[in-house]
This record gives C-alpha cells, structure tokens and sequence, in this order.
C-alpha cells in the first residue's frame, strides 16, 4: 500500500512506520516537526499542522490509506486546543481523504472516550459515550471517534481502534512518567482495591492498525466500527506498575492515599492550576484519581475476530524487552 501516517514521528505512528516498511510498503509522514529517524528510513516527510486543510491535502495525494494516530494527548490544557488537534483535525483529515480519493482511513481512538469514571470489567463496543467528561481528551477523542465513524462510506472505509495504555522500548509518555515519578518517591497507590487494568505493548497495537487495514474496504465487517485493543492479559493496575519500576531497576511502590482524597487532591490542584494559569501538568486531576482506582479492561474478541488481532508479544516478553532498553540506555 501507499499509507500516510499522521503523527509519524511518534511513540506508535513510528512503530507502524516501521512495520509498514518492514512489508515493503511505501510511507509518507505528516507532523509538525521533522523527525531524524525516519529520515534514516527513507520516509518521506510532509510538515504541517492539523489545522491545515491544504497541507493535508498535499500529504495524502496519491495514497490509499491513511492512519491518522496524531493527536494532543495528556491530561491538562485548555479546551480549545485539544478542539483545535483532535476535532478540527480529524475532520481535516477526513476532507482530505475525501478530496483526494482515499480509500481507507484508519483512526486511532481511545478508551477513554467511554470512560465514565467507574468500573469496566470486561466491556465491549456496545459501551456508550458518557454523557460528561472530566477531561478535556476523552471528550474530543470520543468527538473525533464519532467523525470518522460517520464518514464510513462506499468511497471512504473507516475504522477505529482504541488501544489502551500503550507501552514499551521507547515510550514517551506513559512509561517515563511512572518511571520519573517512581524515582522522585511521589507515587502513590491509590486506594487498596486490587483493580484490573489491561494494557497493550507497543508492536502489538501497531500490528493492529496494520491488520485493519488490510482488511478495511467498503462494506467490510470492521468498517464504521470501533475495536478495544489491548493485550488481553488484564493485570492489578499496581501490580503493572510495579513491574515497569522493577525493569528501570527501582523498587516498588506500596504507600497508598484513599480514593476521595487523590480526588479532593485533584479537585482543588484544577481550582489552583486554572486560578493561577500554572503551566504545566498538576500533579493530580479529577480524571486520573478515577483512572487510578478503578478496573478497565475490555473483551478484544470483536478485535480478534474481525481484524484477525493476536497480541504477538506477551506481557512478560515485554517487560523483558523494556528492560534490556533500559540496561542498554545506562551504558
């Protein structure tokens, strides 16, 4: 295939890079800086923003799929921008698709766009979109969702896949914060309850978008549909962090807050935060003491049956894997 991928230079839109051209597939990246490494890999790179329609148009031309995985992440920022990146964006690509006769667009949504704050064992797509939101990503990502699932049509295949919690060798985001934190001492478990959380490592989601893909077309099973990804091996969400801490070398971590207190804590660092115009991210949110002491995990068997999705790489080879990144990062 020729296949764009937005936000290629990032954590999961490089690893799809990389495996596409692994197969032997022609890539193209769009994002707003240049990326050294897939220069290395001879990918061809297009700079732009989201906002622009006309730069998108020019990055999709003569491509047949697009993985559209760019998007403003984390947990704090105001509304507008994550508007801006993940709505007016996603419909930007959209268009473009359309413009350009692109076949197949490939969306990367999230689990927490059907996040209410509560418990999910085991849910599946049939999960609605809450009807408020304590964040300002999984409101626009589940907004984003929404457009790209209408847009499915005869001339335009889309899906979305939703991984959740995305981890490994070279993890920007998730990984290095637990890490940062870990070693500073200011984690602490929240709440006692030994809740089930599943994750899914980095080469695994991005075989995901690759098996959706080729099997996306016009009034295929998988188009117009959202899929949950993970790796199917739902562990004690402290027991997962734990394991990352003990791969860069540290101990674990048993300390622990009460539940309504991490949300008080994140109530009043929002009130604080957004009286004072503090930049960066508060240490706590209303959001992430829900996340923290609550189980979500999710059936990926629509996953397995319509995209042909097995997770390759266990938690445990994982795991093993992130520690010899981490060795090999000390010498």
């Amino acid at each position: 295939m020729i296949a764009l991928v937005t936000g290629g230079g990032g954590f999961l839109g490089s690893a799809i890079v990389r495996q596409l051209l692994a197969r032997g597939d022609r890539v193209k990246s769009f994002s707003r800086e240049a990326h050294p490494e897939l220069s290395r890999l001879g990918v061809e790179q297009i700079q732009g923003d989201l906002t622009s329609l006309t730069a998108l148009q020019e990055a999709v031309r003569g491509c047949d799929t697009v993985f559209h995985v760019a998007a403003k992440a984390g947990i704090w920022g105001t509304y507008e921008q994550y508007y801006r990146a993940n709505v007016t964006g996603t419909e930007n690509v959209v268009d473009a698709c359309r413009t350009q006769g692109v076949g197949r667009l490939v969306f990367t949504g999230s689990p927490s766009a059907v996040f209410d704050g509560y418990d999910v064992e085991g849910g599946d797509e049939s999960l609605p979109y809450p009807a408020s939101y304590e964040a300002h990503y999984p409101h626009t990502k589940a907004v984003a969702e929404q457009i790209v699932l209408e847009a499915n049509s005869a001339t335009l295949a889309t899906v979305s896949l939703r991984p959740h919690l995305i981890w490994g060798p070279g993890d920007n985001h998730l990984v290095p914060r637990i890490v940062a934190k870990g070693r500073a001492g200011r984690l602490r478990r929240i709440g006692s309850r030994p809740c089930l959380v599943d994750t899914v490592y980095i080469d695994n989601a991005a075989e995901a978008h690759l098996n959706a893909a080729d099997r996306l077309r016009p009034g295929a099973p998988l188009a117009g549909k959202a899929y949950f990804i993970s790796n199917g091996e739902p562990l004690p969400l402290w027991e997962m962090v734990n394991n990352i801490l003990a791969a860069a070398g540290l101990p674990s971590e048993t300390r622990s807050i009460p539940p309504k207190l991490a949300r008080a804590a994140g109530t009043l660092c929002e009130m604080i935060w957004k009286i004072l115009s503090l930049s960066g991210e508060p240490p706590m949110t209303r959001f992430v003491a829900n996340e923290l002491s609550s189980a979500h995990w999710f059936d990926i068997s629509a996953a397995r049956r319509d995209l042909g999705y097995q997770p390759a790489v266990s938690i445990e080879e994982g795991l093993k894997r992130l520690k010899e990144s981490f060795q090999g990062a000390g010498r």
